[in-house]
């Protein structure tokens, strides 16, 4: 293949891309039919499905840290994503076999392991594909995004479709297959990795301890980390106070560095970096309504019909990242051009605005909702508009937020702050299952239009103004952001916050 967009690039770009590709689309399919899976086939209230939603998505943010971790002290990148990629498939096939809770407790714990040692390593190999400061970099990460929501744009409608027209078993068998197809791309693409994605001590691996090589044991243990997350999925109750008290403890222990350990630049710039770690948090327990509460809305409520055809609910997950691969490149040539004019947003800045936006579509879906006329359903419209909004705001937060915690983090705990940022992550997500409890309709109601427009569109002004007065207090943050950062000097660090 010679795409244009990987032109000039290391070849091993391509494959990382097409790898991240498939792996998005057989989570995205997934994920696109699991609420509906909850409530249709378990038949779970919605208080019940959203809090299973929300603890699974929450270890799935977890995950990348444990998967990390292993890739770097062991088995390397190649390694990592051929396991990560097996057990992802091993989960997909687990949600074929409609049967038992346990059952799909376990396949899901094989998913969220998958993700969590596919997705870091392959991310860490397309920046190890380019030497420092090679100006290509960026332009590789985009071709990768943009690759990465191909996927996520295609599963909704080949995963949902077949899931929702002829059985569950279809559309996640097809998420299986999808990556099975990551896999054989990735394996047959890997000699063009350069050596990159080794392990970065192949001789220890091989060296026997208890009679065994040590690779068995940390094939071993990640197996024995597989059943860790299904105990969590099956006792969902204690990842909340789990959260909670990590959260906690890294807080506490970025205090003690803050003050024990840094400079007063360094601190400045860390406890901004914290902030807006933490306003992260806000965004993305919104945002992540679009797989739960918003999923439910739409099938309950929205009028589906499109030419006489009505189309499945879940297949409108494809939505968003349908948005992202058409408006990335437009975000990306107005920052450019505003920075080239001096006139570029602060990173705090981007984040009022994805808040405030993110409000705004809210609010406008709870305006469509509530201007229904009593019996109808909510045109397709608002949906579609709240969702563009939803992924506007994206746009302006998410590409922003690592390079944020690069640029403020000191040097030498970089990797521990992306391991807080994944936590902010997975604490968004948990949070989004509580708040989509608000959304929760008994199962006795759900035939009632008027009741279900009048509960969804009394949630979604909430979340509306919920998220502007978060918007609000982030603003008038900003100038004291911008102050502790701009302390260290320099034009490009002083613009982060």
């Amino acid at each position: 293949m010679n795409l244009p967009m990987f032109r000039g690039h290391p070849p091993g770009l391509l494959v990382c891309a097409a790898t991240e590709m498939w792996e998005r689309f057989s989570y995205y399919g997934m994920r696109a039919l699991l609420i509906f899976y909850l409530t249709e086939h378990f038949r779970f209230d919605d208080p019940t499905s959203f809090a299973i939603y929300g603890a699974y998505s929450a270890l799935v943010y977890m995950a990348p840290i444990v998967g990390g971790f292993v890739a770097d002290q062991w088995l390397g990148g190649r390694r990592a994503v051929m396991f990560g990629g097996v057990l992802l498939m091993i989960g997909h096939l687990g949600m074929t076999i409609e049967s038992s809770l346990p059952v799909f407790y376990l396949a899901l714990a094989f998913i969220v392991a998958g993700v969590g040692f596919l997705k870091t390593s392959t991310n860490a190999i397309v920046g190890a594909l380019y030497p420092p400061g090679d100006r290509r970099l960026d332009a590789g990460y985009t071709a990768y995004y943009m690759a990465y929501n191909l996927g996520g744009a295609l599963s909704p409608l080949v995963c949902g479709w077949l899931g929702q027209r002829y059985g569950w078993g279809w559309g996640f068998g097809a998420a299986a297959v999808g990556m099975a197809f990551g896999l054989v791309a990735f394996w047959r693409g890997q000699h063009l990795l350069e050596g990159k994605a080794e392990p970065p001590n192949p001789a220890r691996l091989v060296e026997r301890v208890a009679g065994l090589p040590r690779v068995a044991w940390v094939y071993l243990g990640s197996i024995g980390f597989v059943g860790a997350l299904w105990l969590l999925l099956m006792r969902r109750e204690v990842v909340g106070p789990m959260l909670s008290a990590i959260g906690l403890a890294t807080g506490g222990w970025l205090v003690y560095y803050a003050v024990a350990r840094c400079t007063r630049i360094e601190r400045n710039r860390l406890l901004a970096c914290a902030i807006l770690i933490v306003f992260t948090v806000g965004f993305w327990a919104f945002y992540e309504q679009m797989g739960s509460s918003l999923a439910l809305f739409s099938d309950r409520v929205v009028d589906r019909a499109v030419l006489g055809y009505e189309i499945p609910a879940s297949v409108l997950q494809s939505i968003p990242s349908i948005f992202v691969i058409g408006l990335a490149p437009g975000f990306v040539a107005l920052w450019l051009a505003l920075g080239r004019r001096g006139r570029e947003p602060s990173t705090a800045v981007k984040f009022v605005i994805a808040i405030g936006t993110l409000a705004v579509g809210f609010l406008a879906l709870a305006a469509g909702t509530a201007m229904t006329a009593a019996g109808d359903k909510v045109s397709l419209g608002w949906f579609i508009l709240n969702f563009f909004l939803l992924v506007v705001g994206e746009l302006c937060l998410a590409p922003v937020g690592i390079s944020m915690v690069a640029q403020l983090a000191p040097k030498r705990i970089v990797a521990v702050m992306m391991g807080a940022f994944l936590l902010a992550y997975s604490g968004a997500s948990y949070l989004a299952g509580l708040i989509a409890t608000l959304a929760s309709i008994p199962a006795s109601a759900v035939a009632d239009a008027d009741l279900l427009r009048a509960t969804y569109g009394g949630v979604f002004l909430k979340l509306g103004i919920g998220a502007a007065v978060v918007a609000v207090v982030l603003a008038a943050l900003a100038p004291l952001l911008r102050r502790l950062v701009g302390e260290a000097g320099g034009e490009r660090v002083g613009d982060a916050a």
